[in-house]
């Protein structure tokens, strides 16, 4: 008794003791990695797709040494692209980046929000966020056509999709 008693008290403290760490983790940004190959020839986001829940922070970090980058969502109020982020979702433009600046937004209308870099979207440099439980239906599976306008054909065909990013967590290109 003596033996379980005590099992039961240490396995106490040592959660209690993790509590503090896992709250901390929590609270720490989405890491979003602005990267490409050192020949210019590749830009992306890593991961191109990620599931996050209201309320959690995102940082883009750009790692990539020979480009600037963007992390912008799209929005008509922005370079006049379709609107493809939740409508009540306050839009954001993080302006350029150069190598190793970060820019941080905090999510908290559920939804699906995609993203893109101003430079690079024309080859296929965009990213999609889910947050939260997405609606059933929605411009990302029902090919509405003003949600596509303009928007070039490497970037719609870079976009994972919602169903991929809710069951993974993450999408990656690699």
């Amino acid at each position: 008794m003596r033996r379980r008693t005590f099992l039961v008290a240490g396995g106490g403290i040592a959660a209690t003791l993790l509590l503090p760490r896992a709250a901390f983790a929590d609270d720490a940004p989405v890491e979003i990695v602005m990267t490409g190959k050192p020949d210019g020839s590749k830009v992306w986001f890593d991961p191109i797709g990620i599931h996050i829940q209201p309320g959690q922070t995102l940082r883009w970090t750009n790692r990539d040494p020979g480009n600037s980058h963007t992390a912008t969502s799209y929005h008509p109020s922005l370079n006049d692209h379709p609107l493809r982020i939740p409508k009540d979702a306050t839009p954001w433009d993080s302006d350029y980046l150069l190598p190793d600046e970060s820019f941080s937004v905090t999510l908290t209308a559920p939804g699906v929000y995609d993203y893109y870099c101003v430079p690079h979207e024309h080859a296929g440099m965009v990213g999609r966020i889910v947050v939260g439980e997405p609606p059933a239906e929605g411009w990302w599976n029902t090919k509405d056509p003003a949600a596509e306008t303009g928007i070039p054909e490497a970037a719609l065909a870079a976009f994972p999709s919602v169903e991929d990013i809710v069951r993974e967590g993450a999408v990656r290109l690699s």
